[in-house]
């Protein structure tokens, strides 16, 4: 396996970051992020129909780009560099499963759809809130050994601390439910996926709060001279650069696995590891963003806080990284 991105990926990379850097600065993600939608509708049709990023890891026979999980984690890290609220972790996730789970009815039924762009999302056992699940056309349901898509549930958005990920509750009590798969197959990958998708969005967020932090170290003046140029201020943002290395390399390492079914265990460890080593450097990279920034960080009209608060709620999506550590120990 080679530890970079192809010619193919990198373009991927590039062409996402570019239309981000144009259509999601700080001012476009928090007003996406407080719309109704709770995301900008305009960029998700543009990513959807330009770029196809919600069809990257659809098969071609079911309408798809017929990539894989790992070109989706490649645009899931840009995402998670501009902050820019959007459904593609959930879609991806609901693919994976039904990929997985679904009956090939399902598949040729509901796949398409995802791919041209329409959000779906997926319940999981023991959870409390669902990413998306109110502005979902397609919900999925792990219901013991079935996988259900339910029609009608009535679902409630749940504010959270970090405005720009979407959550809500869902009350399935008057839903009709139609079993579209095997739950346990579904249940299985999409907690592996969701994991890899989290590691993949954490490396983004750690890039973004390293290339803040460095960029005020260069601006900010303090005894004459910038901020940067002391050394123990140095070796701080040198330790989230290694850090940040180190968690792009395991975020590939999983990512890979994934899409190239390599063995169960093994493809378990590497996802794992990735979201636990992942998840808590780009708790390290807000922190330090935080207190390399000062006073200005704590405030509402600096982008910090944004950065804290998503690292705070990745960690909370498909599991905390004592939780993966845990998991891998078993």
């Amino acid at each position: 396996m080679d530890f970079a991105l192809s010619e193919e990926q990198t373009e991927l990379a590039a062409t996402v970051r570019g239309l981000l850097d144009k259509r999601a600065d700080s001012a476009a993600v928090r007003t996406a992020a407080v719309s109704d939608t709770g995301h900008d509708e305009a960029l998700w049709a543009t990513l959807c129909e330009q770029i196809g990023v919600a069809a990257l890891n659809v098969p071609e026979s079911y309408d798809g780009v017929g990539a894989s999980f790992f070109e989706s984690a490649v645009v899931l890290a840009e995402l998670g560099r501009s902050l820019a609220p959007s459904p593609l972790l959930a879609s991806v996730v609901a693919v994976e499963a039904l990929l997985a789970g679904g009956t090939e009815d399902a598949k040729a039924r509901l796949l398409p759809r995802i791919a041209a762009g329409e959000i779906a999302t997926v319940a999981l056992p023991g959870s409390d809130v669902v990413l998306d699940a109110d502005r979902a056309a397609i919900v999925l349901v792990v219901d013991g050994d079935d996988l259900v898509e339910v029609t009608g549930a009535c679902a409630t958005w749940v504010e959270a601390m970090d405005q720009s990920i979407r959550l809500a509750r869902l009350d399935l009590s008057g839903a009709e439910r139609t079993v579209v798969g095997n739950g346990r197959a579904a249940l299985a990958r999409a907690e592996l996926v969701g994991a890899a998708a989290v590691a993949a969005l954490a490396v983004g967020l750690s890039d973004r709060a390293l290339a803040m932090t460095v960029d005020y170290s260069k601006e900010r003046v303090q005894f004459g001279r910038p901020i940067g140029s002391f050394q123990a201020l140095k070796h701080r943002m040198a330790d989230v650069f290694a850090r940040a290395e180190l968690a792009r390399s395991a975020s590939w390492a999983a990512s890979y696995a994934l899409a190239a079914g390599e063995d169960a265990e093994d493809t378990a460890f590497r996802v794992r590891a990735a979201a636990s080593y992942c998840l808590e450097a780009a708790s390290l990279a807000a922190s330090e963003c935080v207190q390399l920034h000062g006073g200005i960080a704590i405030t509402w009209e600096h982008d910090a806080q944004l950065v804290f608060k998503r690292a705070h709620a990745l960690g909370r999506l498909f599991g905390a990284p004592h939780q993966h550590r845990a998991a891998i120990s078993l």
